[in-house]
């Protein structure tokens, strides 16, 4: 744990701790959840089957023939599919909660034009207020976004697992990676343009089309295209003067890309692939222009290759595979090492993307796939699949949930749980699974975004968790910023929260004050029955006037709970010594030092809790951390 008023690290142990425990809160509901399911599952089959048995029927029925999901869609859902899983796993990475902004948003918008560093700024304060519930939730959504395209192959779960990969996929796009770094200097797709995260978007589309989209060639036609004409934009990009690719430079001052190789290779990660990463950045550096124009000509040459397609297009996909699959390991250095990687890169996916095409153009299912999709087809398609009869044309895209409901023969009459395929229920039990699992994780993450109260745990990592006691609380007598006189003894049925401030303090104090008007905020009517209460810390400014000025300053004077308490400094110096607080004036006699420290102390007059009040750097994502860590002490206290 840092030190009092340090800024907590990636790797801080209560970040880390309460990160965990809501994985596991949030993993055990999501388990009950599928328990039910499955036992839900499980008590249909049973019924199902014992009515099969009593009336003498085959169980399961059997299922009328179905044409098989287009071999490009089924590809791209998969694959991408488990992207999204395999994203997820890497969100349970210890580093997320803290290092995620600081290591992954921030250097992502840091070159980007200042709208979009504005823009971005958004995301990294609801991360920066909540980080363990942002890191959870973004663990649940994509594991679920990615289990949901595998369950649900077909029909409208698979659609809109499609719709969800594109929603969430442009939430990380423009507020985790500031648009892929579309828009800042350097762009090129040997790092990743333009995000991995927007290729997942496109993946997305293609999975929420129609089924029948997938029928012919066309689809697969647009995909190879506009994959070419992206890599011919790269080229040029990537033969653009005065971008720093065409120098290898030195080890001291090395080329854009011996630089990136380098700064790749320092990545925490296996000794071996930092050496090949190493490895590469210097090969870079002595053979920087050859290099950089192997690369324009192939990247040409690969997009001109998508672009006509026919005999050219097999070998440019095999050309892309084997050169992305190069950049991926020597450039990109696999995307996902160092802590807080959030991918594996854009590579995998834009290969991902062209094999898709690559599959739809040519294993484009046959004429009469393209027969069955025909209007005059799709009445009688629909019905065979609805109610389970034989049909001369087969659908070619079942419109109920993952698979249609079956029927066997005589089965007429029977309730909707008897007709139901085991089968198609199955799979229906797993997509509501996956979508309870994006649910878990959504409402979190939206709560986040719209509560402007930083985690209260963000207080406790920089000051400590409060201390918890049970003595007396020292009595004094004092008078507060109205001149009225007030002892301890005079609050007595109201819970205290005492702390000490300087009222012509400019740095922290007012900053402290500003916490303690929030927690009284946050107790809502429980403020009647608590006070709010600061003495003065500052041997030489001690006057009434003095902290009615600081009230007045901070918006203090119209809060009627709030009182700023002084008195002589013989006074204010035996309230010091009783609550141990240090108050003096620096040796340079410039300002004065005191202990940011704040009691809590009961009804009865029992001091309860001892928190820490350093405010640590000034962060406004931290700004009502510590108000929300003393509201609720208090109301412990009120409710004790």
């Amino acid at each position: 744990m840092p030190g009092m008023g340090a800024a907590p690290g990636a790797g801080n142990s209560l970040i880390v701790q309460t990160f965990h425990q809501a994985l596991l809160r949030q993993g055990e509901l999501i388990f009950v959840v599928l328990i039910l399911l499955v036992v839900a599952w499980n008590v249909l089959r049973s019924l199902q089957y014992s009515r099969a048995v009593a009336s003498g029927e085959r169980f399961p029925a059997p299922r009328p023939a179905t044409v098989s999901e287009p071999i490009g869609r089924k590809v791209v859902r998969i694959g991408f599919g488990a992207l999204w899983i395999f994203d997820g796993l890497l969100q349970m990475q210890s580093a997320m909660p803290l290092g995620m902004p600081s290591n992954v948003i921030q250097p992502a918008a840091a070159t980007s034009p200042t709208w979009v560093q504005h823009l971005v700024g958004f995301g990294v304060t609801t991360w920066s207020r909540h980080p363990s519930a942002a890191a959870a939730s973004a663990v649940w959504i994509q594991l679920g976004i990615g289990i949901l395209l595998l369950v649900a192959p077909r029909g409208l779960w698979s659609r809109a697992a499609g719709l969800a990969s594109v929603g969430w996929g442009l939430v990380v796009w423009v507020f985790g990676s500031a648009f892929g770094s579309l828009f800042a200097p350097g762009l090129t797709v040997l790092f990743g343009a333009p995000g991995a995260v927007l290729i997942y978007v496109v993946g997305g589309v293609l999975i929420a089309l129609p089924e029948r989209a997938w029928v012919g060639r066309q689809l697969g036609r647009i995909i190879t295209v506009s994959v070419g004409v992206f890599l011919l934009v790269m080229a040029g990009l990537q033969a653009w003067p005065g971008r720093g690719f065409w120098q290898g430079g030195t080890a001291d001052k090395p080329g854009t890309l011996a630089g990136m190789a380098q700064q790749m290779a320092t990545t925490p990660q296996p000794h071996a692939l930092s050496s090949l990463v190493s490895s590469f950045a210097s090969f870079d550096e002595a053979h920087g222009w050859g290099i950089n124009l192997f690369v324009v000509i192939v990247l040409a040459a690969i997009g001109m290759g998508l672009i006509q397609g026919r005999r050219l297009l097999y070998p440019a996909v095999v050309a892309l595979v084997v050169v992305g699959v190069a950049d991926w390991i020597f450039i990109e250095d696999f995307g996902f090492w160092g802590g807080t990687g959030t991918d594996p890169n854009s590579m995998l996916p834009l290969l991902l993307l062209t094999v898709t095409g690559y599959l739809a153009l040519v294993r484009a299912p046959a004429a009469a796939v393209a027969e069955e999709a025909s209007p005059a087809a799709t009445p009688i398609a629909e019905r065979a699949l609805v109610e389970g009869e034989s049909a001369d044309v087969p659908a070619a895209e079942p419109r109920g949930a993952i698979e249609p409901v079956t029927e066997g023969v005589g089965s007429r009459g029977r309730s909707w749980w008897e007709r139901i395929d085991p089968g198609y229920a199955g799979r229906l039990a797993a997509a509501l699974g996956a979508v309870v699992i994006v649910l878990v994780g959504a409402a979190p993450m939206a709560a986040a975004s719209v509560n402007r109260t930083a985690d209260p745990i963000l207080a406790e990592a920089i000051d400590g968790t409060p201390n918890v006691t049970a003595g007396p609380a020292p009595d004094f007598h004092l008078v507060d910023q109205r001149g009225q006189p007030v002892s301890l003894a005079d609050l007595r049925g109201y819970a205290v929260a005492l702390t000490f401030l300087d009222p012509v303090c400019t740095t922290d104090c007012p900053i402290i004050a500003q916490e303690f008007r929030v927690a009284s905020q946050m107790l809502g009517p429980n403020a009647q029955r608590a006070k709010f209460v600061a003495i003065v810390a500052n041997p030489i400014y001690n006057t009434v006037s003095a902290v009615d000025a600081f009230d007045r300053q901070e918006g203090l004077d119209s809060q009627p709970n709030w009182l700023f308490l002084t008195g002589s400094r013989s006074e204010l110096q035996s309230v010091w010594n009783a609550y141990g607080i240090a108050a003096f004036v620096s040796p340079a006699g410039g300002m004065v030092a005191h202990s940011d420290e704040a009691f809590v102390i009961d009804a009865r007059g029992t001091t309860r809790r001892v928190l820490s009040t350093d405010p640590g750097p000034a962060q406004a994502e931290d700004q009502s951390s510590f108000a929300g860590l003393l509201a609720s002490q208090m109301s412990q206290v009120l409710h004790s």
